[in-house]
């Protein structure tokens, strides 16, 4: 390597770390935020003044899941004359015969159900949710995803911080029905649990803004309709609501001992699905509400928090030129006979991994985990951050790009083999992730050759997730699989609404009895 290349890559390194370690220190001023005191008033609404709420369930196409999450929504534990579920249904498949038969099933016990349909997508989630909205009948708004599975007393507990009239948003924590179904799956439990616990925990804690995230939270209409309603102009309708919610004056909370079960994804290509949806979206958002955000008087630490919140996926592509610039940087500081600054090498590693580990590790020791092996599964979260970091870069990339994408929804399952509604793999992206594994193979053998003995576990460590996330995808185009699963299941079966895998945990709820029947109230009937 000639000496101005050497100068060059070591430069463009140092840049990298410049902004990389900010965002790593980052995560462990959220975590410190989040030990602070804060209180919400948790004394139960009393019973003769329960509010009017409505409950809505978005769905696309969600054969697998539909059935549980009507049944979960209709056994909260809340009278059935005070409560109305809509199920906001934009199913193009046989769905929309599954929920109807549902809702005659639960209407017949008495409850308030309406099978709100739309004759196409218009603003996808967003649009559901606001056509939804328009003809609701309840004070207060709870939106659950179809794969969220609410506990019976849910709704009760997050209602409680509403007495306070400021309050315009309460959200719980997320837990998860497949956390050990495989290795990613109790990765993204980390990532979520860090997720909930730290970064929504530690906003809100912290007096900073944080976000509704799309289910398991309660809405005030009246706050909904102040911050101008649900828009479909980003991929992320719920960051934007909330900061614009926020920016009208809204008080949100946080129940992090409220924990709403769902389905994680459990294959590569649903994870990116969803991965880069929320970091296209994020973007979007971010430049739509940066100009106001910086012109409203709030305190500078709150501006700045929601800044690096609303930007925070830009880490990825950051994380993805490190990758590219790990083994180059090694090479030009020998080149430039600087071999003496090692120590330094390793240091500006350290700081940009570190607080990730404490951060996932925090996690795992609040949620109990077991110390045993928790190590392995931290450094499987840090590798598929790392695998992440080209599908989401991509995204990223189309958000500052004012791309305008379609919104695709994340594959569920529930209890059958595989999703009928299978995730569209990006060619591209398999492509760029095969380059990263051939690169980072190529830098691992360079790096024994060479005595580059301090690489080698960082190495190691990105080419663990570039291969964990890309070779399935590889494997399938080099095998010419289809890019979507035929609609049966491994033996060859039509999938049916009671089939499936035997895992009681992923079932609809079938056996669940309700309240006595009691006739709708007139106060709570859909206008």
């Amino acid at each position: 390597m000639t000496e101005p290349i050497a100068r060059v890559v070591l430069a463009l390194t140092g840049l990298v770390f410049a902004f990389l370690i900010p965002f790593a220190l980052h995560r462990t001023h959220l975590l410190l935020l989040s030990r602070r005191p804060r209180e919400e008033i948790r004394t139960p609404w009393p019973e003769d003044t329960l509010p009017c709420v409505t409950v809505q369930l978005p769905m696309y196409n969600e054969y697998a899941v539909a059935a549980r999450a009507i049944d979960a929504a209709c056994s909260l534990d809340y009278p059935p004359h005070r409560l109305e579920i809509q199920v906001l249904d934009d199913s193009d498949d046989e769905t929309a015969w599954l929920v109807e038969q549902r809702i005659a099933r639960w209407q017949a016990r008495g409850m308030n159900l309406h099978h709100v349909r739309r004759q196409d997508r218009d603003g996808f989630k967003a649009g559901a949710l606001r056509a939804g909205t328009r003809d609701a009948s309840g004070e207060f708004l709870l939106i659950l995803d179809a794969d969220f599975v609410p506990g019976p007393d849910t709704l009760r507990a997050l209602l409680t911080p509403m007495q306070d009239p400021n309050v315009g948003m309460v959200q719980a924590a997320w837990d998860h029905l497949n956390r050990d179904e495989n290795w990613l799956t109790e990765a993204q439990s980390y990532l979520l649990d860090g997720h909930f616990l730290y970064e929504q925990g530690g906003r809100y804690r912290g007096g900073r803004f944080f976000n509704f995230n799309g289910t398991a939270g309660v809405w005030r209409r009246t706050c909904l309709e102040d911050a101008g309603g649900w828009e479909a102009d980003t991929l992320t309708e719920d960051l934007d609501l909330s900061y614009r919610a926020q920016l009208a004056g809204w008080r949100f909370a946080y129940l992090d001992d409220v924990a709403v079960p769902a389905e994680i994804p459990a294959t590569v290509a649903a994870l990116e699905v969803q991965q880069r949806r929320w970091a296209q979206g994020g973007v979007q958002t971010g430049r739509k509400v940066l100009p106001r955000l910086l012109r409203a008087r709030l305190p500078v630490p709150v501006k700045l928090e929601a800044v690096v919140h609303l930007f925070g996926h830009l880490a990825h592509p950051l994380t993805w030129a490190l990758a590219i610039l790990l083994f180059p940087s090694a090479v030009a500081r020998r080149a430039l006979a600087l071999d003496h600054l090692l120590g330094v090498d390793l240091l500006l590693f350290t700081a940009a991994t570190l607080p990730f580990v404490v951060f996932y590790w925090s996690a795992g020791e609040t949620r109990s985990r077991a110390r045993t092996g928790r190590l392995r599964s931290v450094l499987r979260t840090l590798a598929l951050g790392i695998g992440l970091s080209v599908p989401v870069s991509r995204a990223v990339l189309r958000g500052l790009r004012r791309a305008s994408d379609p919104f695709e929804r994340t594959p569920k399952r529930g209890n059958r083999r595989r999703d009928r509604y299978a995730a569209v793999r990006v060619p591209v992206d398999t492509a760029l992730k095969g380059l990263m594994i051939g690169l980072m193979t190529s830098y691992l053998l360079a790096a024994v050759v060479g005595g580059f003995w301090g690489q080698i576990p960082f190495i190691v460590l990105f080419l663990s997730g570039y291969a964990a996330l890309g070779m399935p995808a590889l494997y399938r185009a080099i095998a010419g699989a289809p890019s979507r699963p035929d609609v049966v299941d491994e033996h060859g079966e039509e999938w049916k609404p009671e089939g499936g895998a035997d895992d009681a945990r992923l079932r609809p709820l079938t056996g669940v009895l309700v309240t006595p029947e009691s006739e709708i109230a007139d106060e709570c009937e859909a206008a």
